[in-house]
């Protein structure tokens, strides 16, 4: 390499830490110190390895980078400029201010290149593992011999933070398992947190834990020695058989006179005074803020003309394969597009009351079955837990190492990784993705959620056993204030079907919804099929009438399990006490707050103030659809072991007690 060539790298990552440093600066707000040790690794990644065209970041065959730990966002961010993205300087000027494309940690949707929301750490490692999945997922589905639709990399940047939690442990054991050899990480190894050296908490021995869990281990002692860096990422793409961790020693803060290798470089601005000597050290001028020297544009612009040409290459292989393979072609781009083929929903089963009693979990399993015969996108699995989620698409094999056709992932018992991995799996394209486990469990990947809502993914959440109705197995695995729990994320859609046929709705409207994801939440025990004409255009919204009444005297308003209890206690009520119930089942007051007005005050009219709301979960949130009137048949305390029955019983979870408290309200 010419003395030119490495004055000019050396000269745009001086840039880049200069401009990550002035970011923070100016917005008084920030983490300097990664970016700084981090710029040559992701220098000579972007410049030297990564497959992408910066004028169409939606390129489907581009390698994925994920900033995993996202508080480094100011390091992406000048990256993101200098290569083309569409970024200004003004937007790094802008840093974590209000309305910018330059927000305080990276968000999906805000800003062109930004692969995934981060921040939580360890959560972007797992989104990158879920982008892998779907790279050897899509790879294998579509990919021919000379004919690769599906051929690139995943990237992923993280810290010693990311590795502590527990959510990237359970990834990484995954991803080693699954042999997952397109996916590098790169690990900035600084041995810094927010409260000093990591030794302090830290002393793993993080190359033999990985080496131990199936990923090829390169060591890289000088962070700022680009050649040593880039033969450790090639090595890492040769490495074709098992993921790849390229361990890069570096310093925080890197060239900093008083704040280099130390804490309090992490999460505040280095000081205007600081920034200055820092500039001295790098041997640039020290009272020039933002300043992007043209060759170091013209340097990065290059990205602009081999993105063309990476993404020119592709098409033409594209357009061979396209005649070679229509049928094929058509189904590549459904997928790629997040279309619903034709005719998924076709063979959705129709549950009748004589059929006797079925389990929401059941129904569940059969309608997903259903669907998967007709939509191939369709992708999951279960937290281990797949023969009680009714989870398994049974025509199809699993997804295991070197055998990626498979649709059904078995995610182990790791709940946070399966719902983060989700994530990617979705954000990379050409996956719908669903998971299950026990609504108890929710709680484990709970932040997983909350993300996903954030970037409002389209995900399916299977939750089931989802009451003090799983029985003996005790408190610890009833829930009670769960579905409380998730309705308060906002962007979740949580629905509660009360029978099989709800169920079936639920997850037409699952899929036919795009902006949001959705929580099915499902019964371990077995429920009768309601006899409802209709029901179809209504559950969409929501809420509908069961059983309806002339000039009703008060209205039950169920979800799930209760709602055929409420039916029971309304036919009681006629029968023996002349009292006029109307029943409506309620599988989620997300649709419902969507409905239209006219339409919520049909199903819920004003005038009607004797409402009681009937749901095995905490009361909280209730008070909103019964009014000062109302009351709430709930659980405000844990569960206990017995038998399923004899528990709903002792909680009031009867046709008897709702009788009587149905009187007791009218009186």
């Amino acid at each position: 390499m010419s003395q030119t060539e490495t004055d000019i790298d050396q000269l745009t990552i001086t840039t880049i830490r200069t401009l990550c440093m002035d970011a923070v600066q100016k917005a008084n707000s920030g983490h300097p110190g990664a970016p700084m040790g981090l710029a040559p690794a992701a220098y000579v990644l972007f410049k030297r390895f990564l497959k992408h065209n910066p004028e169409n970041p939606a390129w489907i065959d581009r390698d994925r980078f994920v900033l995993s730990g996202g508080h480094a966002s100011s390091l992406l961010y000048s990256l993101l400029y200098l290569f083309g993205y569409g970024l200004e300087l003004d937007d790094l000027k802008n840093f974590r201010q209000w309305g910018s494309r330059t927000p305080g940690h990276p968000e999906y949707g805000d800003t062109p290149g930004v692969e995934t929301t981060t921040g939580p750490l360890g959560q972007g490692i797992a989104n990158a593992v879920g982008m892998a999945i779907a790279e050897r997922h899509l790879a294998a589905r579509f990919n021919r011999e000379e004919k690769e639709l599906i051929n690139h990399h995943t990237y992923v940047m993280c810290g010693d933070g990311d590795l502590m939690e527990g959510v990237g442990n359970e990834t990484i054991s995954l991803a080693g398992h699954l042999g997952l050899g397109k996916l590098i990480l790169l690990y900035d190894d600084n041995s810094i947190t927010i409260e000093g050296k990591t030794d302090i908490s830290f002393t793993e021995d993080v190359r033999a834990k990985f080496e131990s869990q199936n990923w090829h281990v390169v060591t890289v002692e000088d962070g700022n020695d680009i050649e040593e860096i880039q033969k450790a990422i090639q090595a890492g793409k040769d490495a074709v058989a098992r993921p790849t961790l390229v361990q890069i020693k570096t310093h925080i803060a890197y060239g900093s006179p008083h704040k280099q290798d130390t804490s309090d470089a992490h999460g505040a601005p280095l000081g205007a005074e600081e920034i200055k000597l820092t500039k001295q050290f790098y041997g640039v001028a020290a009272d020039k803020d933002f300043f992007v020297p043209e060759k170091v544009l013209e340097n990065c612009g290059k990205a602009l003309t081999y993105g063309q040409g990476f993404e020119q290459t592709w098409q033409t292989v594209f357009n061979d394969y396209k005649d070679q393979y229509p049928e094929l072609t058509g189904l590549f781009v459904d997928a790629i597009s997040g279309f619903l083929t034709q005719g998924w929903d076709a063979k959705i089963p129709e549950f009748n009351p004589a059929d006797g009693p079925i389990a929401t979990r059941a129904a569940s399993g059969k309608v997903l079955n259903a669907i998967a015969d007709n939509l191939p996108s369709l992708m999951g699995g279960s937290a281990d837990l797949a023969p009680s989620n009714k989870t398994h698409i049974t025509h199809s094999s699993d997804f295991q190492k070197n055998a990626y056709d498979g649709r059904n992932i078995r995610f182990g018992v790791r709940e946070h990784a399966m719902g983060a991995i989700m994530s990617g799996m979705y954000l990379h394209s050409g996956i719908r993705p669903y998971g299950g486990t026990f609504l108890v469990f929710a709680d484990y990947m709970r932040p997983a959620i909350r993300m996903a809502s954030l970037m409002k993914l389209p995900l399916i959440y299977v939750f089931t056993h989802d009451s003090v109705a799983v029985g003996e197995d005790g408190p610890t695995h009833q829930p009670v204030e769960h579905l409380a729990s998730l309705r308060a994320i906002p962007g979740l859609n949580v629905v509660r079907p009360a029978d099989a046929n709800e169920t079936a709705l639920a997850w037409k409207q699952a899929l036919k919804t795009f902006d949001s994801p959705t929580a099915l939440i499902l019964s371990r025990q077995k429920l009768p099929t309601l006899d409802v004409e209709n029901m179809d255009g209504e559950f969409n919204y929501g809420a509908y009438t069961v059983k309806a009444v002339m000039d009703p005297d008060m209205i039950f308003i169920g979800t799930g399990s209760e709602v055929h209890i409420c039916v029971e206690a309304a036919l009681i009520l006629q029968k023996d006490h002349n009292i006029k119930a109307a029943v409506v089942s309620m599988p989620s007051w997300e649709l419902f707050e969507k409905a239209p007005a006219p339409y919520r005050e049909r199903i819920l009219p004003t005038r009607m103030k004797k409402r009681m709301a009937v749901e095995a979960g905490i009361s909280m949130g209730w008070e909103k659809y019964i009014g000062p009137e109302g009351k709430i048949i709930g659980i405000d305390k844990f569960g206990a072991s017995a038998p399923g029955g004899r528990v709903l019983k002792e909680y009031g979870f009867s046709v008897e007690n709702i009788v009587n408290n149905a009187i007791d309200l009218l009186k």
